[in-house]
Order: structure tokens, then sequence, then C-alpha cells
């Protein structure tokens, strides 16, 4: 739980919530349902219900054991501004952050909605980044409730990129990741689209990530976008964060 993700723009992985809802139409074909699933089928006590949302007070205090600065992604099997994960264990899973201040903490949501209801209930930790994914133009929205938390450092996960995203607003985001869905029933990714986004970072000066071209094989079609490699962060100093480049 705590090594070697497969993620490419994070390091380590911290699943105090496990399972989820889908909400939108990048929910279709979740990569967490497959993999809870598997684990179920293994035995795998957190994932004794498969996919459905669960709590795990026993993982809260892992970050606080592990010494070595890491970049963490918290809940990649959930996501945690579900409606059912309430404020009281939200704000356990900050404490925890705040106090393990010698990593950082990347959080993803889809329920921009509740993230901004709730942010002014958090202590926001200068180690916590707050992403929001964003699949296609109608979730756009999502954007403009992650600007307005008191997130130190906001990012956007364009994955699965499902549809063009012109004219991004990215005044207040630190950092742009875009990858293409993987899978068995991946839905296709249009050059035009990612090539569009990353211009856009450009002229914003915003750090762009491309994470995948996706696909059936997303091996096969790996990471490169017009012959290079874009690798970008966030324009943070922290320990974590060098080491997420090593």
């Amino acid at each position: 739980m705590a090594s070697n993700s497969s993620i490419e723009w994070t390091k380590s992985t911290w699943n105090p919530v496990t399972g989820c809802t889908k909400v939108s139409p990048g929910c279709k074909h979740c990569y967490a349902e497959r993999i809870a699933l598997r684990l179920q089928a293994m035995k795998q006590p957190n994932y004794a219900d498969g996919f459905k949302l669960a709590m795990h007070c026993q993982a809260l205090d892992l970050p606080l054991k592990w010494k070595k600065p890491q970049t963490i992604f918290v809940n990649s099997m959930s996501d945690l501004f579900h409606e059912d994960v309430p404020l009281a264990f939200i704000l356990e899973v900050f404490d925890v952050m705040r106090r393990a201040s010698w990593h950082d903490f990347q959080i993803l949501t889809k329920r921009s909605s509740r993230l901004l209801e709730l942010s002014s209930e958090l202590a926001w930790p200068k180690n916590v980044w707050m992403g929001v994914s964003v699949e296609n133009a109608d979730y756009a929205y999502r954007i403009h409730h992650l600007r307005s938390t008191g997130a130190s450092i906001k990012f956007l996960s364009l994955e699965p990129l499902l549809g063009p995203l012109p004219n991004l607003d990215l005044s207040g985001i630190d950092w742009v990741i875009v990858g293409g869905e993987s899978g068995p029933k991946a839905r296709p990714i249009d050059k035009e689209w990612v090539t569009d986004i990353c211009n856009q970072c450009q002229r914003a000066a915003v750090p762009f990530f491309f994470k995948q071209w996706g696909g059936a094989k997303k091996k096969k079609t790996g990471r490169l976008l017009d012959g290079r490699t874009w690798d970008e962060l966030p324009n943070v100093t922290r320990t974590a964060l060098e080491a997420l480049t090593t």
C-alpha cells in the first residue's frame, strides 16, 4: 500500500477509504473497481465487500509510520469526498496529513460540489495537493469549485480524457495531468485534444504532465507526445516532491 505505485505521477498510495459509486462518464470503466473485485477474489480483507464503500480506521496512521518522504496519492481506490464518507472521517484524514508533514499528499475527487461545501471546515496543510477529475467539457465546472477551495496546491486530472477541453480557465491551477483511458474497453483519445491542452498549459505557464495514450495495451501506445515525454511537476520545493523524480 505504501510503495512502488504504477501511477506515473505519484510514488505511493494510501487508502483509508475504499470503494465508490459512479457519478459521471469517466467512471464507466473504473480501474479501481476492476482491481477491487480482483482483490476480493483473492480474499484481501479490505475488499471483502468488493467495491462497496468502506472506511478503514486501522489504515489511518500508516503515513506516520513511513519515515522516508514520499508523494502519496490518497484514496486511489475511492473518493474521499464521496457523500457517504462522514465529515468526521475526512477531518481525521486531514489531521494525519498535517501531522505527516514530511510527505506530500495528493487527493483527487469528482465530487467537487461536496469538496467546495466542506472546504471551509478543513484546515488545509501546505503539503496537501487537491485535484479534480474532468473528463469532458460538461464537467469543467469542477475546476471552478476547486479554485474556490483553500488548498495551497490545486491540480487537474483530465483522465480519462473523453472529449476536447478548449478555453480552459487555468487561473489558480498549479498542475495539469492528461491521460487516455486504458483497459479492455478503453474509449479513444484524440491527439488534437491533448495537443490543445498542452498548448493552453504552456501559454498559462502551468506545468503539464502527459500520463499515457491508454488503450487496451497502454504499454505499447506509450507516453510520448510529439516525440517527447512530458513530466512537468508543480512549482513547489519539497523533499517528497524531489523523491518523486528519483
